[in-house]
Parts: C-alpha cells; sequence; structure tokens
C-alpha cells in the first residue's frame, strides 16, 4: 500500500462524538493532515446545511459529499453535481415507510421536510443539523425534488427487515440503506459514498489507492470498498469492521484523532 494522499471521512459516529461534537484532538488531527500536505473532507448523509458547522471550522477547502455521495458541494455549499430519486422510487419508497408505520421525511437541496412535528426523532435531526424541517401534510409535490428520504424508528430490526425489502423493491432505481440504526436512507441510484471518493480521486489526480477513509454504518461501506486504507470506528458495526484494513478507537474515545495519527505513521513508514 502506497502513500495516503486523502483521507474521506463520515460525520456522525466517525468524526464527531455521540453528542455531536467536535474535540480538541480532532481539530488538531486534520490540522496535523493539512501540515502533512494530506487533503482532508467530508461525506455524509446529512444534507449540506448539516456539513458546514464542521466543515467550516475546520477549514475544509476541498468538495463535500452530503446525502450519501449523492451530491457534491462545495465547501461554500454550492452545488457541483446533485442527483434526485426518481419519482417512482419516491412513491414506492413513502408507501413502504407509512406500510410499516415508520415517520418518513423528505430532503430536498436546501430543505427538509416532515408531516408530523411530533416524530420521536425529529429533535434529534434538528438538534443534529441545527436546521428546522418544514411541516407539511403532503408530500406529493416533492416527488421530483427529492435529494434522500428518510425513514426514522426506534425499532432497530425493523429498519433493518426494511432495508432489505426496500432495496428489493426498488432495484436499481434508488438506494436503501441504513446510515445509523435509527435511520434508513434512501438516495439516487448510482451514487454512494464510494463514487464520491471515486469523483474526488479524479479532481485530484490521484488513484484511490491513495485515499484512506473513516466509518462506522453500512452506508460507508462503498467508499471502504473503493479506497486503498479503509479504516472503522471501534463503535462500528460489525460488517464494517470486517471490510476494513484496520479499527480505530471509537467515536467517544477520540478514534477519529487515533486513526489520522494510524495514518500519518503509515506514510512515515514509506
Amino acid at each position: 500500500m502506497g502513500r495516503i494522499a486523502l483521507v474521506v471521512s463520515d460525520v456522525d459516529g466517525t468524526l464527531v462524538t455521540s453528542d455531536k461534537r467536535l474535540t480538541d484532538r480532532s481539530r488538531a488531527a486534520v490540522a496535523k493532515l493539512e501540515q502533512a500536505g494530506i487533503g482532508f473532507t467530508l461525506t455524509s448523509s446529512r444534507p449540506p446545511v448539516g456539513m458546514r458547522m464542521f466543515s467550516d471550522p475546520l477549514g475544509i477547502t476541498l468538495p463535500l459529499g452530503p446525502f450519501n455521495g449523492s451530491s457534491i458541494v462545495a465547501p461554500s455549499l454550492e452545488v457541483i453535481e446533485q442527483h434526485l430519486i426518481p419519482t417512482a422510487a419516491v412513491e414506492t419508497s413513502l408507501a413502504l415507510l407509512d406500510r410499516h408505520g415508520i415517520d418518513g421525511w423528505i430532503f430536498t437541496n436546501d430543505n427538509w421536510y416532515i408531516r408530523r412535528d411530533d416524530g420521536r426523532y425529529v429533535a434529534h435531526e434538528k438538534l443534529a443539523i441545527r436546521f428546522d424541517p418544514t411541516q407539511i401534510d403532503d408530500f406529493a409535490p416533492l416527488a421530483d425534488k427529492a435529494c434522500k428520504i428518510v425513514g426514522a424508528s426506534a425499532d432497530f430490526a425493523l429498519l433493518e427487515r426494511c432495508e432489505t425489502e426496500l432495496q428489493t423493491m426498488l432495484g436499481d432505481s434508488a438506494l436503501a440503506i441504513r446510515s445509523q440504526d435509527y435511520y434508513l436512507d434512501v438516495t439516487p441510484p448510482g451514487r454512494n459514498k464510494g463514487t464520491f471518493v471515486q469523483a474526488m480521486a479524479k479532481r485530484l489526480g490521484i488513484p484511490c489507492a491513495a485515499i484512506a477513509t473513516l466509518g462506522d454504518m453500512q452506508n460507508d461501506l462503498a467508499m471502504f470498498r473503493v479506497s486503498g486504507l479503509p479504516i472503522a470506528m471501534g463503535n462500528a458495526t460489525d460488517d464494517v469492521k470486517r471490510l476494513a484494513a484496520h479499527v480505530t478507537a471509537s467515536n467517544d474515545d477520540d478514534g477519529f484523532a487515533a486513526a489520522i495519527d494510524f495514518i500519518l505513521a503509515h506514510n512515515d513508514k514509506g
């Protein structure tokens, strides 16, 4: 394995702690990457507005990959590349979520829509992305504008079953995958965190083998499969850890900073 030229990190469960804090050690770790001439950026299931609270203080100058990498935006949040979920896939997804009693949301490029404001995870998401949703009665007018659909539920086993069921129904028309135990995401077809890593490699003129990726959930597996050095957090699911080349500490134990130290040591070995 050659030297690492770029690090691409997930946000929730990876870069930040469980209470969504960016620790001093994590800030210092990103500064170390800059000093070593290694690029750094983020990809996340979050909408663009939910990434800027971390990209700005970290001084990120490279494009970001919101919506599980299905969009690419500049640090200013100007859209570089955007893809939408096909209307039929939106309708299929919302119907399945309704059938199972799962709270459904729609994210467009610049807004978040809900149908009820008492959903268990609405307050949680508001705190996480520091953005308030718009409550509407009918999602139908948004069917051709959806960047991401989220099914939110405290029944983790149900979401896991629905992930498989919905992906089977969608086929290759959209991607259904969990970004958290409590979130089932639906995003545009043919785009994921792996395609974002590949896009960054092309933009920077480097091979994917020169990219390290950090993550903790199923939606991070796509970037693990195409990167040279996939690193799983200590809090990651077992299937994520199995695909990683290295497992660091948990996100609440400064695992991100420890992973950056591991990458720098790897480069020092030549």
